[in-house]
């Protein structure tokens, strides 16, 4: 019979009452995670300070330790390298020839769309590739005539899946292995999850396919964006240079397929006007294309294609004035009465020279414009759309001769910096995955490559580091540390082992990870990771077990954060496009989390019926 550890330590009882009350408050929601996590670091500093323990005392430095953890680092640099993919739209490619051919192969993109999801949320973190496919998988829903609702929360659980399946696909992971090697001195290698993950997130995606769509509720999408969404047309030209993506291409039933949803109105060579229908023309250097577009398709233009970008910004010089990794966006801007700019020609004013940033189109609601823009001379009203980096955008504030609608302003991805993302992503996930680095030298090097190189600006970097995390993983690495110090750890791990040990480790482990999944879903995954690692080593260390496979049911039990919007963060980011309430997600997640226990419980009793434990 197993002896419950010592409880003679009344500052135990006291660390174990803080634990329940740290977790209330990040539940209540009613202060910020900010507030609660820096509360719950000064309040163990003082009580230690005042009511120290006999057989030694946590130092500040001890409780402070989490804030320099290799872990903690490596999810920083994670989420840097994750917003230098998202910043220079490294997945535009990918994900935009899986939408355009969803037209042709309507289920078969949308499977491939979900497969490349779990593909990519396995190696990266979840939140970028979540913010890059909400809104294409919106634009699908639109096509099917069927509400976003019906796949918002699937993109979430999908990616929770898959990043159960590495060592990096999720926090959480990194977070679990670095406490099995602080408790026990063993590491997770990078596919340790995988054969249990692989597993589980099948059965998880075969629920997803089956029963959740069953349970999902049938919403109204979102209202449609105010950027471009009305319809409005702006006339843009295009200047075919030398190397242009559009030398040589000739129209198609008068049409160019490399302008999509854009009207071709007129064709500018030398001093020759060339009017549509167009048939057998061929674009060369020197023709001006003059296209009517919303201002939605010039934006889609300018993120896929690199090229046009690169030329409109050699030509405007913004590669030497912009601050390096400056991000690129498109604003509107008014022409005002009274403007200095009335009746002159976007090429007298020397726009691009005194702003450093490209009028890409001129809207004018009183009458259709035919003509190169070089030739329209402005009036008061007209709507100028502007592209240029941030610091061009700055610099226009002070105009008084237009008014900057800023509230108008959408970044878009800098596509300049696409290949050296790619392939700082790709080195990453091969130095990590071979082993030839650690996971903590391969993503710092990462996060520091995105800079170097351009693809992320430093305060694109620091607004990637997110400050609750860094601040709540904080806090429960001392929680973690004060458990440990004062006995908590060991007497949960002996309540737990003396009520489930008799009935054997695949029983123990079970009710370990039903109790870890019912609290991951109203406690941050990373919070449960770092308390209850020690506790399931512990156990497992009662029971002469393996403690990584103990270790390993603590990771995956975290992961299974499915019952709530506050169980993970990409659920959160899906709530306002699905238009879900809290109950949705219990509906919809609740049953999952009790089928991914079975499976697991399962899992384990047919390992030690075979003896592959």
């Amino acid at each position: 019979m197993l002896e419950l550890a010592s409880v003679d330590f009344w500052q135990m009882w006291v660390v174990l009452a803080g634990v329940i009350i740290a977790i209330v408050f990040y539940c209540w929601d009613r202060f910020a995670i900010e507030v609660v996590s820096a509360s719950v670091l000064v309040s163990l500093m003082a009580f230690f300070h005042f009511f120290p323990l006999e057989t030694g005392n946590p130092s500040a430095t001890d409780l402070l330790a989490g804030f320099a953890n290799p872990a903690l680092i490596t999810i920083l640099a994670l989420l840097i390298v994750g917003q230098g993919i998202f910043q220079t739209g490294a997945m535009d490619g990918p994900t935009r020839f899986l939408l355009n051919s969803y037209d042709t192969h309507p289920r078969t993109t949308l499977i491939a769309i979900f497969g490349f999801v779990f593909a990519v949320s396995a190696f990266i973190n979840n939140t970028p590739v979540v913010v890059m496919f909400v809104p294409i998988l919106v634009a699908i829903a639109k096509r099917m005539e069927q509400s976003p609702s019906k796949l918002m929360i699937p993109l979430s659980y999908v990616c929770i899946l898959a990043g159960m399946t590495t060592l990096i696909g999720s926090s959480t992971n990194l977070l679990v292995a670095d406490s099995l090697f602080m408790t026990t001195g063993q590491t997770l290698s990078f596919f340790a999850p995988s054969r249990i993950g692989v597993f589980l997130a099948a059965v998880g995606l075969i629920y997803i396919l089956t029963i959740l769509p069953r349970l999902l509720p049938e919403r109204a999408g979102m209202e449609q964006s105010l950027h471009g969404a009305d319809g409005r047309q702006y006339i843009a030209q295009l200047e075919i240079t030398p190397g242009h993506p559009l030398e040589g291409k000739q129209p198609v039933a008068g049409m160019f397929p490399d302008l999509p949803d854009m009207t071709v109105r007129m064709i500018q060579r030398g001093e020759h006007a060339l009017l549509p229908p167009f048939f057998e023309i061929t674009l060369k250097p020197g023709d001006l294309v003059i296209v009517a577009a919303t201002r939605q398709k010039l934006q889609d233009l300018l993120s896929k294609n690199a090229n046009i970008v690169r030329g409109l910004i050699e030509s405007s010089d913004m590669e030497t004035e912009s601050e390096r990794g400056d991000q690129l966006g498109i604003t509107e801007a008014v022409v005002a009465p009274g403007s200095r700019l009335i009746g002159r020609t976007i090429e007298q004013i020397g726009f691009r020279h005194n702003t450093g940033s490209v009028v890409l189109g001129i809207q004018r609601r009183s009458r259709m414009i035919r003509s190169r823009m070089g030739e329209i001379r402005l009036e008061a009203g007209d709507t100028l759309l502007l592209f240029g980096s941030s610091q061009s955008m700055r610099r226009l504030r002070a105009d008084r001769d237009l008014l900057l609608l800023e509230w108008s302003k959408t970044s878009i991805a800098d596509p300049r910096k696409t290949l050296s993302a790619r392939i700082i992503f790709g080195a990453v996930v091969v130095l990590a995955a071979t082993g030839i680095a650690p996971i903590v030298l391969a993503s710092f090097l990462g996060a520091v490559a995105m800079l170097a190189t351009g693809c992320l600006n430093t305060r694109q970097a620091a607004r990637a580091v997110d400050m609750r995390i860094y601040l709540l993983i904080g806090s429960a690495f001392a929680l973690g540390t004060a458990l440990q110090d004062t006995g908590g750890a060991n007497l949960l791990a002996s309540g737990v082992v003396a009520v489930f040990a008799p009935l054997g480790p695949v029983v123990l482990m079970s009710a370990l990870f039903i109790f870890v999944a019912a609290l991951t879903n109203v406690l941050s995954n990373s919070a449960t990771a770092i308390l209850f690692t020690p506790i399931a080593v512990g156990a497992a260390e009662q029971l002469n077990a393996d403690p990584t496979l103990f270790a390993l049911t603590v990771l995956f039990a975290a992961n299974t954060c499915f019952a709530t919007p506050i169980g993970y963060q990409t659920n959160l980011l899906v709530m306002g496009p699905g238009h879900y309430t809290f109950s949705d997600y219990l509906k919809a997640g609740t049953p999952l989390v009790i089928v991914m226990w079975l499976a697991f419980t399962g899992y384990l009793a047919l390992q030690y019926a075979v003896g592959w434990m």
